[in-house]
């Protein structure tokens, strides 16, 4: 499976990469928006693994672009403090395969996610740390 995690805390990054890089996952990361779209038509991930609020682009708006040439992308959404954005992405998991985390969250639970993923790519939305 190949990630792309975009998330302008570069060691939240690297450790992400790390931790499914060794689930056997092919992972790109990117520091922002911005540069994840980038990354996306490079890379054409299975999984975006975003934060949402970040400088330029933020995460919403990045996979607005990604959703114009994969509408049902796989996408996992990070933050530290999701109610400002609980609108948006409650429309989001109407429409398209998306869980949100919340951080901090338990590094078990995107295993877990990414197993699940592997096994049966077709998931249903979920929502994780509220």
């Amino acid at each position: 499976m190949k990630v792309l995690v975009v998330d302008d805390n570069h060691l939240l990054a690297s450790t992400l990469q790390e931790i499914l890089e060794h689930e056997g996952c092919e992972v790109m990361t990117a520091k922002d928006g911005v540069d994840g779209y980038s990354a996306y038509l490079l890379f054409e991930p299975d999984l975006v693994i975003t934060d949402i609020q970040m400088p330029g682009k933020n995460g919403l708006e990045m996979m607005q672009c990604i959703r114009t040439h994969d509408p049902m992308i796989q996408t996992i959404y990070m933050s530290g403090d999701i109610s400002p954005f609980q609108a948006p992405l409650l429309e989001e998991e109407k429409k398209y395969p998306v869980s949100i985390f919340e951080k901090p969250f338990p590094l078990e639970q995107l295993r877990n996610f990414v197993s699940r993923t592997t096994a049966d790519p077709i998931q249903e939305n979920a929502v994780y740390g509220y």
